[in-house]
């Protein structure tokens, strides 16, 4: 299978890399896809340790779709992605397209927000605070 995140899924879980690493598991091929400018797509993989096998550069998610099915032929290839119009366009180009919601609770993935973080600023009541 040759798997690919739209950006804003990718940006929407606890942990792209940990996702990423699981799904490597289980796919061929993972990668990243959007309409945002390379840079914006480069700097969120390095930021979270992302290593992805392909992403959409320069060139419009169906262009790179196109292209990305045409490099790595696999048995699937899988659009994640959190829209409507993420799915018309994965149809579009003849990929099939997985909710990320879906996704994520298929695969047991956190989606950002779901865990409740200790805030460092919190504390208990105390007796001696004016």
């Amino acid at each position: 299978m040759t798997l690919a995140f739209e950006l804003e899924a990718l940006q929407s879980l606890a942990d792209p890399n940990a996702v990423f690493n699981d799904a490597r598991q289980w796919t061929e091929y993972v990668g990243v896809v959007s309409e945002k400018p390379t840079y914006v797509v480069t700097n969120f993989t390095r930021k979270h340790r992302v290593r992805q096998d392909f992403f959409s550069g320069p060139r419009g998610v169906a262009e790179s779709l196109t292209n990305v099915k045409e490099q790595f032929d696999t048995d699937r290839h899988v659009l994640v992605g959190t829209s409507d119009e993420d799915a018309e366009l994965a149809e579009s180009v003849g990929w099939e397209y997985l909710p990320l919601e879906d996704a994520a609770d298929a695969a047991g993935w956190e989606l950002a927000g779901e865990s409740e973080a200790a805030d460092p600023f919190e504390s208990e009541e105390r007796d001696d605070w004016p």
